[in-house]
């Protein structure tokens, strides 16, 4: 990503916060064969120390992406939207596009086949928690345990990222504010992620 010194994020509780709302990720790797991409549903390790992911690759993904022999970039994508230059003052004519993006990087952890079944079992019950009548692999544990024999779980302990919240911070109030109003009807998550920038300010 450019480096624009003011859109960065280097507070690892902040790119947690991200994964946690935006928990669909893209996985890329260089392998011998060229790079590959996969996407998966990911989860914070929230007994971890330092910032760690959870997820599972589907079969045969795991070789694809040569897992666990390399790093591995994980792109985590929040809010982001088209920023028109008819919301700025006259005479200021470039439009731009804000988002807050965070790329993650390690080498990923092979888990065994009962803590795999434990991450697709933590994944099912986060998003199925949000249902009034949510299901859990454990309703047919036998059935699922033979479901997830075709996954691979990986634990991956992030070594560095790469983050940026760029969110209209070079413009003044009274702009930002403007794009915060169009923003509200439009793209209400990146608008009040424009608010939390500017009362951290």
């Amino acid at each position: 990503m450019r480096h624009t010194p003011h859109y960065l994020m280097t507070d690892p509780a902040e790119v947690a916060r991200l994964v946690r709302g935006n928990p669909w990720a893209t996985y890329v790797s260089a392998t011998a064969g060229g790079l590959v991409a996969s996407h998966y549903p990911t989860l914070l390790d929230e007994g971890a120390q330092d910032l760690t992911i959870l997820s599972h690759f589907g079969r045969p993904d795991e070789q694809l992406h040569e897992l666990g022999q390399h790093e591995l970039l994980v792109v985590v994508q929040g809010p982001h939207d088209y920023v028109s230059s008819s919301w700025y003052d006259r005479g200021d004519d470039i439009p731009t596009w804000n988002h807050v993006t965070a790329h993650l990087y390690g080498v990923p952890e092979i888990l065994s086949e009962e803590e795999n079944f434990a991450v697709l079992s933590r994944l099912t019950d986060h998003f199925e928690g949000g249902f009034a009548q949510g299901r859990s692999l454990s309703l047919d544990e036998e059935k699922s345990r033979r479901v997830a024999k075709g996954t691979v779980g990986l634990r991956m302990r992030v070594t560095r990222f790469d983050a940026r919240a760029k969110l209209s911070q070079n413009k003044s109030a009274e702009v930002a504010d403007r794009i915060i109003g169009q923003l509200d009807a439009r793209n209400p998550d990146l608008a009040q992620e424009m608010r939390r920038v500017r009362t951290a300010d």
